[in-house]
């Protein structure tokens, strides 16, 4: 089944100017959802605002935005001036600049969406996607939609294009706010730890490998339930004893791995044998 278009907006840089269709790159309909349900007669709930000075439920007509500019007091805004905050709508995903790949760190990127040629916008569409690959760049550009102005990034993705939302620079934390003991690093420690990455190693990400065991075992359960079946909460593992040594630790990693991987042991006895010598160690 085809994806269904989310929005449309026109690439825009130059006097160049691209019709595209958004995609979201999620499936929702993949989520396991709940909701809430009133247990004695069985109908879904519904939420409602009340107020807690007046002990009274308010009626979404009755509400009005406001934006708390210091502890308990509020700027209020009426809909015209909420409308009034807003960015004007703009179809077009401006370009500002064209910036190595590699330039943009992970945790600026917010939220993925698929790019798509609209009608007339396939050749342009294929261009710019080579055209970034080739010189191994990104185009960063804003775009305003619900209001809102986004710093977005365009990249290439196979034939295609990804457009990414970003945070704004005021929008992502530092790293050295994130608090890191002094540590020593020992050789051999680094020896093992390396080992043991070497073992685990793949040559690239394949996500199929990968299954929600939760959402899998969840499904399972909900379907015994429409069925009828009581539901039985399995008994949880006591959780194995930890060795606290590191060294230990990455010893008892290693043959763990080894263990589960024989072929990949086989085939790896000259780098292994380095590491048995720092385990040794």
């Amino acid at each position: 089944m085809s994806a269904r278009a989310i929005g449309t907006s026109t690439i825009s840089f130059g006097l160049v100017s691209i019709p595209v269709k958004l995609y979201s790159t999620g499936d929702t309909a993949r989520r396991i959802s709940f909701n809430w349900i009133h247990e004695e007669c069985g109908s879904r709930v519904k939420q409602q605002y009340s107020c807690p000075t007046c002990d009274v439920v308010v009626p979404r007509g009755d509400m009005i935005k406001g934006y708390e500019f210091s502890k308990g007091q509020y700027v209020l805004f009426d809909a015209d001036e909420m409308k009034a905050l807003e960015m004007p709508k703009k179809d077009a995903i401006d370009i500002h600049e064209f910036v190595p790949a590699d330039e943009v760190e992970a945790v600026f990127v917010d939220k993925p969406y698929y790019l798509g040629p609209d009608k007339g916008g396939a050749r342009a569409y294929r261009l710019l996607s080579q055209a970034l690959s080739e010189s191994n760049r990104v185009a960063i550009a804003s775009y305003a939609t619900r209001g809102k102005q986004y710093l977005v990034m365009i990249r290439p993705n196979g034939e295609g294009l990804v457009l990414d939302q970003l945070r704004y620079a005021d929008e992502v934390r530092r790293f050295d706010e994130v608090p890191i003991d002094e540590a020593e690093v020992k050789d051999a420690e680094l020896e093992l730890a390396r080992q043991l990455i070497d073992q685990a190693a793949s040559d690239g990400f394949d996500a199929t490998r990968y299954t929600d065991e939760v959402r899998e075992r969840a499904l399972g359960m909900i379907q015994a339930k429409v069925e009828g079946q009581e539901i039985v909460a399995a008994p949880q593992e006591e959780p194995a004893t930890q060795i606290i040594d590191l060294m230990s630790a990455l010893k008892a990693s290693l043959e763990e791995d080894e263990a589960r991987k024989p072929a990949a042991k086989a085939g790896k006895k000259g780098s292994g044998s380095s590491a048995k010598k720092a385990a040794e160690g």
